[in-house]
């Protein structure tokens, strides 16, 4: 991959009128824009390499810069370089010359800050990558979105003295086989907060009843607690929040063809709906942070 723009790297929708709350969303893999050499480079198709995305997550919560808050979107694919993993997580079976010491059990399973793999285990490419090409892909994509993203985030704590971070992903259907069934059903949401670390306990709470009222069935940290983002922006005792939302594909779309179903305009509509409640959520909903 070559040098990129940053305004290649991601989409940054801003609310028309003044920035009157605390709350920030991010998706952060939700990027379809492969770079041709990229595409060349893989031993996969165009579709299997989109099985990696959290495709249609950025239309998902479109909605919520009309209710007030930004909504920061990756156009970068996650296949390429995923801004949801640390920059020093680098995979040593895909990258030539990165230390294989202090290997986390994701970047041992290919998915490091440069994957390795895609859906169902395929690997992306035959080969190895320089340590240089890894080095630029996080120079060019994941600093810049990174850096926009802190700026967000800090730009709405320093008017209201907290944010709030909704860090918006997409989870296979598959994969809530291991979710715990809520009132006897797999849920439809998930909602992470490092298991009360990332957030005070009153953002998740109204979240959940957020997402309670628009008909969705509602889980908390299982089978996806959080990731590098929530894990490393939540710091609720210094005044930012972050939640992780992972929501069921399958409500909304074909996985195998990563196309929307007729169900997607629905759901759009109710995510709408969950947008405008999250982003009003402010300091006053959150004692801990307002003292």
């Amino acid at each position: 991959m070559t040098d990129v723009p940053t305004e290649d790297v991601f989409t940054l929708r801003l609310p028309a009128g003044p920035l009157r709350f605390c709350t920030v969303f991010s998706s952060p893999h939700s990027g379809s824009d492969y770079p041709p050499a990229f595409l060349a480079a893989s031993s996969l198709t165009p579709l299997q390499l989109r099985s990696s995305e959290d495709a249609f997550v950025d239309v998902l919560w479109a909605a919520a810069p009309d209710h007030g808050a930004p909504l920061l979107s990756a156009r970068v694919p996650r296949a390429c370089i995923d801004l949801n993993r640390a920059p020093d997580d680098l995979d040593p079976a895909l990258i030539a010359g990165a230390s294989r010491r202090f290997l986390n059990a994701r970047v041992a399973a290919g998915l490091g800050v440069i994957p390795r793999v895609v859906g169902h285990g395929r690997p992306i490419m035959i080969g190895k990558l320089t340590l240089a090409e890894a080095q630029r892909r996080i120079a060019t994509c994941w600093h810049p979105y990174h850096a926009r993203l802190r700026a967000l985030v800090a730009a709405a704590q320093g008017r209201h003295g907290a944010a709030i971070l909704f860090d918006c992903h997409s989870m296979p259907h598959d994969a809530l086989a291991a979710a715990p069934l809520v009132r006897g059903r797999r849920p439809d949401v998930v909602l992470g907060d490092r298991f009360g670390i990332a957030c005070d306990r009153t953002v998740i709470e109204a979240a959940a009843e957020a997402f309670a009222a628009q008909g969705f069935t509602v889980a908390r940290n299982a089978p996806f607690a959080g990731g590098y983002i929530t894990q490393t922006y939540g710091r609720p005792q210094g005044g930012v929040h972050a939640l992780q939302i992972e929501i069921d594909r399958g409500l909304y779309m074909d996985e195998a063809r990563v196309e929307p179903r007729p169900e997607l305009a629905e759901i759009v509509a109710r995510l709408s709906r969950v947008a405008a409640d999250l982003a009003v959520l402010g300091p006053r909903a959150m004692p801990m942070a307002a003292e």
